[in-house]
Formats: C-alpha cells, structure tokens, sequence
C-alpha cells in the first residue's frame, strides 16, 4: 500500500488524556481512537495488528484440535441464574432488558453459554473430548476504564473451552492449551513467563497465567532462580522465613502509646524491629468480623484470604466500624482477649517477645508470645510473597518482575455442568457431568502489551509477525523521477514476493517520514537517495537497532525476504 492511501493520521504530541506508554504511542500512530470512556475505534494500521495477533491464535487453536464457533454476545439471564452467577458477578457485567423487560446482558465470558451449546448437542462419551473456541468482543462494566486496550470496557478476546469424560481427559486437554499459548507468545515474538495463579470469578481447581514481561506492568511475578516455579503474587506460595527472635519472653506487659498507629510509629515509638510487631487487621467477610494477625515487615495477600475464607465478598473495615467491633481505634487492636475469630499467618506463630495492640486506648503490649498469650484460630498462609523469599518447591531464592497477563488458562471440573445439570452418557449408560477447562486470551490487550514490551523514545517497535507492515521504503524526493522509479520497481518486487510493505509516497521532508516510520514500528526502512543511488546501492535500517546500513541495489530484495522470513 502506498501512505497517500493509507488513513494514519499521526500525532506529534501525546494526547492529555493518555497515561501509559502503550496508549501513548497507540494514539500518537494513528492506530486507534476514543470513541467513549474504556472503548476505542480500530483505524487501518491496528486492524492490521490486530488480524494478525488473531490468525496466530487461530492457526495454534486448529493445530490443537480446537473447532471455531460463533457465540452471541447478548446473553439471557436464565443462563446466568443457572450458574449462579447473575448476582456473582456484580456491577461490572453489562445489564439490559428487552421491550418485554426480560433481563439479558452483554457477555463478559460464555461458560454459561457454552455450556447450555453442549448440553443441547451432545450426548455421548463417543463425542469427547470437545474443544470450541471464539474469538469474539467482551463487555465488562469497568469502574475505572484505563490505560487503552490494558483494561476496556469493550475488548476483544480468544475464549476456548473443553469438555472432557474425566479428570485425565481434562489434564490432556489443559496441556494441549498450555504448550498451544507458548507456541502463540512465541510466534508473537514477546519475552512472556508462565505462572501459577489464582482462578477468580471464573473459579476452578488450578488456573496459570501468561505474562508478558514489562515494567509497566500491573502483575508482579515471583520465580525461583535453580527451578520452573513461578506464580502471580496473588497465588505464589510462601514457606515460613524465620528472622532472628530473642530466646526467651518475658511476660506481656501493657505500655502507653499515644498517637502510635502505624507500624512506623511503633518501630520508632519503642525501639523494635519490624519484624518483632504483630498487625492485627480487622476484615468484614461475608457480614462476619474476622482479625487477621501479619508480621509487621509483611503485607496482606487478600486474595488468598478471601479464598480460605470462601468469602463472595470481602473488604477491610472502616475505622468506625473497628471501633464498634473491638471498642478500640485502628492502631491499639491486638489478637489478646478479642472476641472474634483470629486468623494468623503462618510466620506469627514463630515470633517471640512480639508488639502488638494492647485492646485499650493508644496503648500497646509488648513481651507477646503467640501460644501463650493467645491462641489463633487458625494458621494459614496469607502473607504475600517477595523477592528474597526461599522458593516453596526447592531451596532457591524467589526473584520479582512486573508483567501484563494476557493469557489465562482454568480447569473448571464439574462447576458449570453441575450447576446447569449439563450431562452426557458414558460407556455404561450412567449420566455423567462434563469436566470443563476453559482458557483465555486478551487479544487487543496482547497488542497494548507488545508495545508496553517493545518501544523506545521514537516510537513503537512491533515484532515482524505483528508488524502492521513489514517494510516500508522511504524515497527521500518524491518528486525525482529516479528515486520514485526505482522505489516503485522495489515495492512491486517485494508486493509479488509475499513481503507487506509500504510505500511512502507523500510530498513530505525526510524527516517526517523517518518519524511517523518510527512512530508506527515498521520493523524494516529502506531510504532510497540521491547519493546513495549514483552508488548503486539503497540504505536499509532495522528498527530495533540503532544504525543502518548500506546494501547493494542489486541485494536488498534477498536481504529483505530473508529477514521477513520469505525466503
């Protein structure tokens, strides 16, 4: 294609209301538009993108055995109501009636429609194991849209499901999408990690994440440097890390600590380490109080609190409500003498001559012993994992790094067919519930993510099999007859060869067009100019290096077609 035909209309500044790099630099290369608050319209250049993320996707999910079907976005309640999921899962599903007021909604994820598809259609263990797959727009009301493609209220995504006879079924099934999305992140040509994570709404035994790796990202990601182990933050086991405790305690005693709240205040109010205070968190479960003891130099991993608890919902209670439950403000409440369940992490049952909450006005206690002083309801692990901690599988040392989930694979089990009472017959005629797994890819957010990857201070640097296109040739004068003659000649050759490239044809400076080349990532320019012409040769630049260099005319095709992987 040539740029006078081509609508790319290019920014020189950032629009105001962009944040990440991504977004950014999506805007500024004419590859998308706001059309309302989290959903953008596709101009030419990221449709291209985006055609070629979704035929990687497709070709893997083929070569898997997967089976393509369309699926309708609008979905009616009763589906939903089955699943248990109408109520579950909140304000951010999309909700509308009908002229004759019968609620329906616009699909965040199709387990419930997909299931009813199967339920309808398939009745024998002969028709197992079964994998259908969409590549569809999703809805999600989001509270907060932001940062582009990263988290839309309309996006579009891979969604696949399996249904097998049995847990060894599904165990096959899962492995099969397992090594199908790292052949995708692969072919995509993006540094990615596989981890542990946790299932969330969508639920189920075990799940794990593809991480594209970025230091924008949301997700921090902990792995073992000497194993495979490697979790979402969220999911990521911890093992107890003894500090250094003194031998022996002495009995609690009550001491006055005005205005003392936070952890800081006490480390420097009574001299202690960090490690020797123990946070007492009050969390409303589910209506119930629950106090929930860390260690002071740990945070708090919610989600592994809200899945011991089995908790639909789950938030920390306001300082008026801490008041009404423990008598006390937030900064003097401890686990000794309180009235509701106590929960503790696993290291607290460790410490010794430990600080905490006296229970009493701006007071606290020190000389604390775990067992002795109270006794928790129970020990779990609730802490959040860091780097430096020992690795739960082996003895090496956990490493952190920040990453942007854009794949995410569920084995689901019976939930959804037990729910809608979703059978078939085995090989002795007794009706059995499917057993389902369900994976997940983020098709336009694996296009923000390569950019949050894949830039510098010119602009986006798209891997070739993503690349919009894959050459572009720039003649520096389009009004001299031998460069344009010559650029022509080149573009024909190139377009008969397979290879997708753009020529820039419009009646600007050089320099413009290095720009916007930069700008839209094209990973190859070839500059065709005056002098190097009279040369014999053509100027090539590879946009993920810094120099470029000089070819013979009479080479460049061949260079281009093996670095297109044409040749």
């Amino acid at each position: 294609m040539k740029t006078t035909q081509l609508l790319f209309p290019t920014l020189r500044e950032d629009p105001s209301d962009t944040e990440v790099i991504s977004h950014k630099l999506l805007m500024r290369a004419g590859m998308i538009r706001k059309t309302a608050g989290g959903v953008y319209t596709y101009l030419p250049l990221g449709f291209r993108v985006l055609k070629k993320i979704n035929q990687i996707v497709r070709e893997e999910m083929d070569r898997a055995g997967g089976q393509e079907v369309g699926l309708p976005i609008v979905q009616p309640r009763e589906l939903w109501d089955q699943s248990g999921r109408w109520q579950l899962y909140g304000d951010e599903m999309f909700r509308l009636k009908d002229r004759h007021q019968r609620d329906f909604c616009l699909g965040p994820t199709h387990e419930e429609v997909i299931t009813a598809l199967v339920d309808g259609e398939v009745h024998s263990y002969r028709d197992l194991p079964l994998l259908l797959y969409q590549i569809q727009d999703k809805f999600r009301d989001e509270i907060r849209p932001r940062f582009g493609l990263m988290r839309g209220r309309e996006f579009i995504m891979k969604d696949l499901y399996s249904f097998d006879v049995d847990e060894d079924g599904l165990e096959i099934s899962y492995r099969k999408m397992y090594f199908a999305y790292s052949a995708i992140f692969e072919r995509l040509g993006l540094d990615f990690r596989v981890v542990e994570a946790d299932s969330g709404a969508i639920g189920g035994s075990s799940s794990h994440e593809f991480m594209v790796l970025a230091g924008s990202g949301e997700s921090v990601v902990v792995y073992c440097d000497q194993c495979h182990y490697a979790a979402n933050v969220e999911k990521a086991e911890t093992v107890f890390n003894p500090v250094e405790q003194p031998p022996e305690c002495a009995r609690a005693e009550v001491v006055l600590t005005p205005g003392i709240k936070s952890v800081k205040d006490v480390v420097d109010f009574l001299d202690v380490a960090e490690a020797r205070i123990i946070k007492t968190l009050i969390y409303i479960a589910d209506e119930e109080p629950f106090a929930v003891l860390i260690r002071g130099d740990r945070e708090l991993n919610e989600v592994k609190l809200k899945n011991y608890l089995s908790a639909s919902e789950l938030f920390m209670a306001p300082e008026d409500m801490v008041k009404e439950i423990t008598g006390v403000a937030i900064g003097s409440v401890g686990p000794v003498g309180l009235n509701i369940k106590v929960l503790a992490d696993l290291e607290v049952q460790g410490m010794t001559d430990a600080v905490c909450g006296a229970n009493r006005p701006e007071s606290h206690l020190i000389h604390v012993l775990p067992g002795r002083d109270f006794t928790p309801d129970a020990c779990v692990d609730l802490r959040e994992a860091t780097a430096g901690d020992p690795c739960p599988h082996c003895q090496g040392e956990l490493q952190a790094t920040r990453g942007i989930e854009v794949g995410h694979i569920f084995k689901l089990g019976t939930k959804y067919s037990k729910a809608m009472d979703a059978w078939f017959l085995d090989e002795d005629g007794i009706k059995r519930h499917y057993v389902m797994g369900c994976y997940g890819i983020g098709i336009s957010r694996v296009m923000a993510a390569a950019i949050e990857q894949k830039h510098d201070e010119n602009g986006i640097i798209w891997p070739m099999s993503i690349a919009p296109f894959q050459v572009i040739i720039v003649p520096v004068n389009r009004r001299d007859e031998e460069q344009m003659g010559f650029a022509e000649h080149l573009y024909e050759e190139l377009q008969d060869a397979g290879v997708e490239v753009l020529l820039d044809d419009r009646e600007e400076r050089a320099g413009v067009k290095f720009k916007d080349a930069d700008l839209i990532g094209i990973p190859l320019r070839v500059t065709i100019g005056p002098k190097s012409l009279k040369q014999g040769k053509v100027e090539i630049k590879k946009r993920w290096e810094a120099e470029s260099e000089m070819i013979d005319q009479t080479s460049i095709k061949e260079l281009i077609l093996t670095l297109t992987g044409k040749k």
